[in-house]
């Protein structure tokens, strides 16, 4: 087998980390961030390296289009596609029967109204019942996905997002939070007291959050559902 060198290890363990943290590899700005790289481009070409050698394979125009092959170490990582964000993705057609026992209910959130809790009962259009064991945490309710600002890690419009309740997150984390009277999901990067909302999509804006914003997280994503039309 072909070694790697010790930074092409650094990276790989790096890319394995986020993978099991957050649910999907990393951007090459998170990798240069990381290992102190003056630009992403740098990381590029450490990838590229690990894909010559066969340690993974990078999907192009993806920002997180990278997946583990298994060959040095850890399993892969499944096919060669932009990396679905959270760690569970159920087709409703393809769910397997369930005793319903085993089952728990969870409201569906469409759109929020201004200023209501997440949970009121004007934003909850029904409720899906469901196994817990589909997703990588017991989720608390479901969230309809509006718009395409996280396409490229998997997260559609009109997927339903599952969703824990907390108020706190890790960077890199796929989150649901609360600017004012909009909720948006996006994944969470904070540096310092600095917090921004970062989305997977180029044609969206970062969103930083200014100090007297009246912010905060509703919880975490830790599944996906989607149905086939």
């Amino acid at each position: 087998m072909i070694k790697l060198t010790a930074r092409q290890e650094q990276i790989l363990d790096l890319i394995k980390d986020a993978i099991e943290n957050t649910g999907f590899p990393p951007t090459r700005a998170e990798i240069a961030a990381e290992l102190g790289f003056k630009s992403a481009n740098a990381a590029e070409e450490h990838l590229k390296a690990l894909q010559r050698k066969g340690a993974i394979e990078i999907t192009a125009g993806t920002s997180r289009g990278i997946r583990l092959t298994g060959n040095f170490g850890g399993p892969a990582t499944g096919t060669a596609k932009p990396s679905p964000a959270p760690r569970a993705k159920v087709e409703f057609d393809d769910m397997p029967a369930v005793p319903a026992g085993l089952l728990v209910s969870l409201p569906l959130i469409g759109r929020v109204a201004a200023g209501s809790p997440i949970l009121a009962q004007e934003n909850l259009e029904t409720t899906y019942s469901v196994d817990p064991n589909l997703f990588s945490a017991k989720p608390d309710f479901l969230l309809k996905v509006r718009g395409e600002s996280m396409r490229d890690i998997g997260i559609m419009d009109g997927d339903l997002l599952a969703v824990k309740k907390t108020d706190s997150a890790r960077n890199g984390q796929v989150v649901v939070a609360r600017i004012g009277n909009d909720v948006t999901v996006k994944t969470y990067r904070k540096t310092g007291s600095k917090i921004e909302l970062l989305p997977e999509n180029p044609d969206f804006n970062i969103i930083t959050v200014n100090p007297e914003d009246d912010f905060a997280l509703e919880g975490l994503a830790v599944g996906l559902m989607r149905t086939w039309h």
